[in-house]
Order: structure tokens, then sequence, then C-alpha cells
């Protein structure tokens, strides 16, 4: 099967997107369906339990990206296959726990559930970074990363419904269902041959890192680094929260709301998003790739303060506002995760690969959204979901806008170094 994917771009295109969709969808089948369940007859140290489930998991998945930093950034490409195997199979063994287990002691597996997780999607994006097109490859995992919550929480109330299990029972049962289909994906992955010689050309060859390796990247691009790190922190909280309580949020801006409303809403995100991203594969000038997305990122952080506005002032209705805002927030998230890093490495010839800079994002990202979730838990209880969202969606728009002009500075006068670009050719030595 390698031999034939290396022989053919169009078929390798397509293994590549089906294998990083299908075994991300079914990670996201282990770790996200719980947050559908309301647990309202729950509480512990006087918060509602389903803020406790969801501060374990999101704690333990912070640590995984933490943990990560140092193990994608080193990870080898003999240990990839039995690495994500094992993640998986710890995280389906801790939600068996989180069922069996009674409450109010179950909480710690969920916890356990998340501890592995968080290293899934560096896993994935190794077969996948260094080539030539990239972006349009990582398409099924940008795909996930908007639409899968949404259509996990479908299945998850059908299969309630349906069957009436009890609410700390299915997350195991639906990983369970899904787990045979993982390993299905993940052979898939197993079969990508590893970056051919144009790839290495214009992408620059990624590799392990050692500890200097990472602390000469950290020096020499640490302000816009810091930016695009700052960026990441508020849209990663800000998509965790609207992700997390999509139940609530909808319950207070719409009563009585049909079910499909998560994948309908969530799919048309995902359309969007990822096609704006698939597009820039097609700039093979890496300068003109970064003015590309930066200029995207700008006008996505824009839509967020309009949409809410907008939304305030009854312009828009709530469904149209959550897209907008879902648009605003994931544009941007997905950029920085699976093209913003993958071109600057590209640009400066950078001695690296992705995972290690989209974990140190990830890392500090999913730290403000334990932040966030213990801050609203212990001062703003009496605040709505909604309010929350409004709040924190002018405040990413007013920040991410400041951060994308410093960095839009700080890195052209780095590449550029006195010249002028507008007057440079497409040929010119930028690429």
């Amino acid at each position: 099967m390698k031999k034939i994917l290396e022989k053919s771009e169009v078929l390798l295109i397509i293994w590549c997107i089906i294998a990083a969709f299908g075994t991300y969808f079914c990670m996201y089948a282990f770790r996200k369906p719980f947050t559908t369940g309301l647990y309202e007859n729950y509480q512990l140290w006087g918060l509602g339990y389903k803020s406790i489930l969801i501060i374990a998991q999101v704690f333990g998945y912070m640590l995984s990206k933490i943990i990560g930093i140092k193990i994608i950034a080193e990870l080898k490409s003999k240990s990839r296959i039995g690495l994500i195997i094992g993640l998986i199979t710890f995280a389906e063994l801790a939600l068996l726990a989180f069922g069996f287990v009674p409450y109010p002691y179950n909480f710690i597996f969920l916890f356990m559930n998340g501890l592995p997780l968080g290293m899934v999607w560096g896993v994935i994006f190794s077969y996948l970074e260094g080539r030539k097109m990239t972006e349009f490859l990582a398409l099924g995992l940008s795909l996930n990363l908007v639409m899968t919550s949404g259509v996990l929480k479908t299945i998850y109330l059908y299969l309630q419904e349906t069957f009436h299990f009890q609410e700390f029972h299915l997350p195991f049962i639906i990983g369970l269902i899904f787990l045979p289909f993982f390993l299905f994906f993940v052979w898939m992955l197993a079969q990508i041959p590893p970056p051919n010689a144009e790839d290495l050309k214009l992408r620059n060859k990624r590799v392990a890192m050692t500890a200097d390796d990472k602390n000469k990247i950290v020096r020499e691009f640490g302000i816009g680094l810091f930016c695009f790190v700052g960026m990441y922190l508020l849209m990663a909280t800000m998509r965790d929260f609207r992700d997390n309580f999509a139940v609530e949020i909808w319950r207070e801006i719409e009563p009585g709301f049909s079910k499909v409303i998560f994948s309908e809403i969530e799919s048309t995100i995902g359309l969007v998003v990822v096609s704006l991203i698939a597009l820039i594969a097609f700039i093979r000038n890496n300068f003109y790739s970064y003015l590309t997305f930066t200029l995207m990122m700008l006008l996505a952080v824009m839509a967020c303060g309009g949409s809410t506005w907008a939304f305030q002032q009854q312009l828009i209705s709530a469904k149209l506002w959550m897209l907008s805002l879902g648009i605003g927030l994931f544009l941007p998230y997905l950029l920085i995760q699976t093209v913003v890093f993958e071109r600057l490495i590209a640009l400066f010839k950078a001695k690296g690969n992705v995972g290690f800079l989209v974990y140190i994002c990830d890392a500090i990202g999913y730290l403000g959204s334990v932040c966030l979730l213990l801050y609203r838990e212990f001062f703003l209880r009496q605040i709505s979901f909604v309010n929350v969202l409004i709040t924190f969606s002018y405040i990413i728009s007013v920040v991410s806008f400041v951060l994308l002009i410093i960095q839009l500075i700080y890195f052209t006068n780095k590449h550029l170094n006195g010249r002028v670009w507008w007057k440079l050719s497409p040929e010119s030595e930028m690429v």
C-alpha cells in the first residue's frame, strides 16, 4: 500500500484526509460524549457535578499537553503506532471505571481519561506535516475539531433516548462502539509514506527535536510565538467553554431547541473553516501564505465581536450568532494548529516540528480552560452561560486583534530584513 501511495499523489491526499479524519473522530468518541449529560441531581463541594467532571478531564488533558511538549517533539516514527493505540486503550479503561465506580469518587477517572488523549493529535499530525499539501492533508483534523463534538452530542442523545443508558455508563459504551473503527484508521495512518524530495524542498525536513533545538526556536522567534500563544489561549478557552456547555447555552437562548442543532451548526462551521484553510495549501510561496492566514485571522476575530454586538441588538438570530461566533473562533484556532507553525518553520528553515510549538499553545490554552471553569464556578455562578460567552467574545476580539498586528510587524521585519516585499516577484528568494 505504501508503494501505491507513493506513486499516486491524488490517492495519497485522499488517503491522508480519511485516515486523519477517522482517527481523530474516534478519539473524540472517547473524550467528548460525557459533556452531553446534565448530571443535574449531583453535586460535590458545593459545585455542580458536571463542572467537576469537566474540570477533572480538562485538567488531565492539559497535563497531557504539557507532557506532549516533550513526548511529541521527540517522537520517532517507529514509536507512533504503539503510542497512539496505548493512549486510546488507557482512555477507554478510564471510562469503564468512570461508569462503575460510584459517585462521587468516579470523577477522578475522567482526569485519567483526559491524561492520555491530549497527545493523540500530535501523533496524527506527525504523519501529515512537512509536505507541500500539508494544509490540505490536515482537512480531516480540522473538520474534526469543529464538527465532531456536535455529531457525537446528537449520537449521545439518540442512544440515551432509545436505549435509556445511564449517563455514567454511556461514555464507555460510545467509546466501545468506536474502538474497531479507531483501529482501522490507525492502520491507514501506518501506511502513509514519508515526505518526498519535493516536500522537503518546499517545507523543510521535520525532525525529532533535542533540548537545544527547542531552546533555539523559542529564543529566535519568542515575541511572535508569544503573540500566537496568547491568542490561542483565548481561542482555546472560549472554544472549550462553548463546546462543554453547548446544551446549557442553547437552553438559555432557545428553550425547546432541536437536538440536531449541534450537528447543523458545527457541520456548517466545519465546511466553511476547512474550505478557507484548504485554499492556503495552494499558495506555494510561504511568505504570501503567512500574509494570507494573518488576514483571515484578523477578519475572524472582528467577526467574533461584530456578530456578538449584532445579536445583542437583535439584528441577527441566535442561530446565526452561534454560527458566526463559531467561525470567528475556530478559524484562527485551526490556523494556528495546522498552518501557522507549518509555514513559519518552512519560511525560516527552522530545525524542528509543528508538534512542539502547537503543544506549547495547547498546554497554555487548556490551562486557560481550567481557570475559566473554576472562575465561573466560584465567582460567576449567578451569571448565565450566555453572558459569559458574550463577555469573552468581546475580550477575544480586541486582544487578538492587537496580538495579530504585533506578530505581523515582528515576523515581517524578521523575514524581510529591510527588503521591500511588495516589489519582489513570487519567484524571488522568499520561497
